[in-house]
């Protein structure tokens, strides 16, 4: 995130709070991310781990800000509250009685639904501890060691435990950002974990061109390719399809209202940075289970989707695209727009005002999502190719900067709503005070 000059954060106290309890949050989740479990031999899993550099397993890594490497008290991160959203999410669909709960009981049911979301984020975090716990205890070093000192029921019990608590203490960071910080918690939890993998991704490739594995022009290349694919993220992020309305004349008393044109600005990419996360933490379930399990068959099957294979980037593609309009079609309904238009006076020139704007606008917003898929699989795509390729770390490009720069920026756009927000309350405060004298 970029630095905030001084004289911007100037009389904006509740802003400079907000943004010291959000770094302040970062630090803690920084600090639990090193805190290992006990009973592993840190040596033994250090070397398992390199040796499985640039797998699905730096993926996960990335997620989990280095916790899953570490087998912290965070190693699970945010990705069981993530894949517990996915399925409320999907049950909104699904269920009437969960979708009438999100849409007509306000308040009240968005809270009901965010404690079923830890229920559920509780029981796959108890299903994942338990795996992972059984995994490590199967798990050898290169040269044999094993990974667990002591193996066992008891080393099962705390491991999903330890887990457990740790994830629900993530969850539990996160939100406290979104409430009382600036920004939204988990996303800026995902941010930090990539960007404290960012010096090491960097050490790595000095070490690929030492080693002459990696060509000083290629780094050159790969870097102004970064450059450029940074460019265009944050073009396509701020880019907006304005659709014309109108709005009828309407006399009230000796006075006229109305009458003046405006748009309705939709994103091309509407879904943001949510579609490559989703399909991430879903990719990764199966392969999380396959790389920890001493079965043969279930080790074909992970193996059968490996990050550089192409029935993984082929389901990785389909589910970009059905999470983006999954997720789309969640928080922007064409419907409600259109109705809210005709209660408002407004219409779109040329189209009827009702059903037809309706249709008129999602139409253009099914366009709209399907170039933003497009935008976003080619993105998320480009560390598979660099990998297999070039032979580069895990963290430049693709997912990884998709989220950097959108959860970025859309840090910044709360900073500066929060900061319009509180000079308008200013104003308001002493135009009142002007009124009083």
């Amino acid at each position: 995130m970029a630095a905030l000059p001084a004289n911007t954060t100037a009389g904006q106290p509740d802003l400079v709070k907000r943004l010291g309890w959000t770094f302040f949050i970062l630090c803690c989740y920084r600090i639990g991310v090193h805190v290992p479990i006990p009973g592993v031999d840190a040596a033994a899993l250090s070397a398992f781990f390199e040796s499985m550099s640039g797998t699905l397993f730096s993926l996960f890594d990335m997620f989990s800000g280095g916790g899953l490497s570490n087998v912290s008290i965070f190693a699970l991160g945010v990705m069981p509250y993530i894949s517990a959203s996915i399925i409320m999410q999907l049950l909104q669909v699904v269920s009437p009685d969960i979708k009438r709960m999100a849409k007509e009981e306000g308040q009240a049911g968005r809270r009901k639904i965010t404690q079923y979301t830890r229920y559920l984020t509780v029981l796959i975090t108890l299903v994942q501890g338990f795996g992972i716990a059984v995994g490590l205890e199967n798990m050898t070093s290169p040269v044999g060691t094993p990974v667990v000192l002591v193996p066992g029921l008891h080393f099962r019990f705390v491991t999903m435990m330890t887990f457990t608590g740790g994830a629900m203490l993530v969850m539990w960071l996160g939100e406290q950002i979104t409430e009382r910080g600036i920004g939204n918690g988990i996303s800026l939890i995902i941010f930090c974990g990539i960007v404290v993998g960012i010096p090491r991704g960097v050490i790595q490739s000095y070490a690929l061109i030492q080693a002459g594995d990696l060509n000083i022009f290629m780094a050159i290349v790969l870097l102004l390719l970064m450059a450029a694919v940074t460019v265009c993220i944050v073009f396509v992020e701020r880019a907006q399809r304005r659709i014309p309305v109108s709005y009828a004349k309407r006399q009230i008393g000796r006075k006229m209202f109305g009458g003046q044109n405006s748009h309705l600005p939709l994103r091309v990419n509407t879904a943001g940075v949510i579609p490559p996360i989703f399909a991430s933490s879903l990719l990764l379930f199966p392969a999380t289970i396959g790389q920890f399990s001493s079965n043969e068959y279930i080790k074909r099957a992970a193996d059968f989707f490996s990050p550089n294979g192409l029935a993984y980037n082929v389901l990785y593609v389909a589910l970009i695209f059905f999470f983006c309009y999954f997720y789309t079609a969640i928080i922007f309904d064409p419907k409600d727009m259109s109705e809210n238009l005709k209660k408002a006076g407004g219409f779109i020139p040329g189209i009827r005002p009702g059903e037809k704007t309706q249709q008129y606008i999602d139409a253009v917003l099914s366009r709209l999502t399907l170039s933003g898929g497009i935008y976003i699989a080619l993105v998320s795509l480009l560390p598979m190719f660099l990998i297999s390729n070039f032979n580069v770390p895990f963290y430049f490009g693709g997912t990884s900067l998709l989220i950097l720069v959108g959860v970025a920026m859309d840090f910044m756009n709360q900073v500066e709503s929060h900061m319009i927000s509180n000079q308008y309350q200013g104003l308001m405060h002493k135009a009142r005070k002007a009124g009083k004298a």
